[in-house]
């Protein structure tokens, strides 16, 4: 079955998660990449857990490219990534700004022998700012850009998101996503560009709508709001058994379905109820019934209220609805582990039965 990208190459120099993610997705739909990596490996190879000949994040998010070990200051070394990105159609890379530059690697390098190639930067703040230069991870672009600020309270106890937001909405996807738009413009011209990816700047997506009430006159600092603690409507509660119900009740049929079934005092129910009384109240209701005792009375009301799954539970429950898109990446060793969810149409992906093969690290030639 032909796919969207077959006949594009991919260049990939990047490493962890944002760069490989990105081209994960594009070989998926149909890319050839060749990822290059350091001797020894990318860093990746060496998390937890050990999967083979090297981890299990590695492989779900490497399998089906060709992996090349490349020493980018050996001259030798790098006149082979030269050949390789002329060839190219799409190279990608998270180093620092200024260092493929300083390598002879960078995009003016690069694009003068090939100039349809498009050429993907993914930095933490872009390549020409005030932080260029500084390290960072997800944790601290959500910081920097107010998107952390917004589920906190000053003296609580504050949670770690548990999304790689910036990482992968503000990295993998929008490198995709422009990916894609340049070679639908070098479709039209025969010219690539140099896509600038920060993702510092397009985790600031997720502040939509504290901008928008700042638009309005609106308060912009951290008070609870509606999505963020401000009703206890759309809130995580506790059950008797130390597990968790979220509720997200926002419309007034919803929250009218909740109410009665859990037996909410009527005064509580009116959207003029005092926040935290209302809370309060719906908090020492939940707290009353075991997680499952509310997954069997809430669930089937169709009222936005959910017991939280574990992980191994939403995966069952995604292989039992036909969901799971069980597609598995396996090496040389034979271990196999099942690779990243993307969000790709199955029609535009890879079938799950198609082998992912994780390769090893070929050695370059001096």
């Amino acid at each position: 079955m032909a796919l969207p990208l077959d006949g594009i190459s991919v260049l990939d120099f990047s490493t962890l998660l944002p760069g490989p993610l990105a081209s994960l997705m594009l070989a998926e739909a149909g890319a050839t990449v060749i990822k290059i990596e350091r001797p020894g490996g990318e860093d990746m190879r060496h998390f937890a857990p050990p999967m083979g000949d090297s981890s299990a994040p590695f492989m779900a998010l490497n399998g089906g490219k060709h992996c090349v070990a490349l020493d980018l200051k050996n001259p030798s070394h790098v006149a082979q990534a030269l050949d390789l990105g002329s060839r190219a159609d799409v190279l990608i890379e998270q180093f620092r700004p200024g260092v493929m530059e300083r390598l002879g690697l960078g995009p003016k390098a690069l694009r003068a022998i090939n100039p349809g190639l498009i050429y993907v930067s993914i930095s933490g703040f872009g390549q020409d700012t005030p932080r260029a230069g500084l390290a960072g991870h997800d944790i601290n672009y959500q910081a920097l850009t107010g998107v952390l600020a917004q589920g906190l309270e000053r003296g609580r106890p504050a949670p770690l998101p548990p999304a790689l937001l910036a990482d992968i909405a503000g990295g993998s996807y929008p490198a995709v996503m422009n990916i894609l738009l340049a070679l639908r413009q070098r479709d039209r011209t025969g010219l690539g560009c140099h896509l600038d990816i920060s993702m510092a700047d397009n985790a600031a997506t997720f502040s939509l709508l504290t901008v928008a009430a700042a638009a309005r006159g609106a308060e912009a600092g951290n008070a609870p709001r509606l999505l963020t603690g401000g009703s206890p409507r759309y809130r995580i509660y506790s059950t008797s058994d130390g597990w968790f119900v979220a509720l997200g009740s926002l419309e007034d049929k919803f929250w009218a379905t909740f109410c009665e079934a859990i037996d909410l005092p009527s005064a509580l129910r009116r959207s003029d109820a005092p926040v935290d009384e209302a809370a309060g109240a719906v908090a020492s209701i939940i707290a009353g019934r075991s997680a499952a005792e509310w997954r069997g009375l809430l669930e089937p009301l169709d009222c936005c209220c959910t017991v939280v799954r574990t992980f191994d539970e939403a995966q069952a429950d995604a292989r039992q609805a036909g969901t799971c898109f069980a597609a598995m990446a396996r090496d040389q060793s034979g271990a196999a582990v099942q690779v990243a969810a993307v969000p790709i149409s199955p029609q535009f992906r890879l079938g799950a039965d198609v082998a992912r093969v994780v390769s090893p690290l070929m050695s370059a030639t001096d």
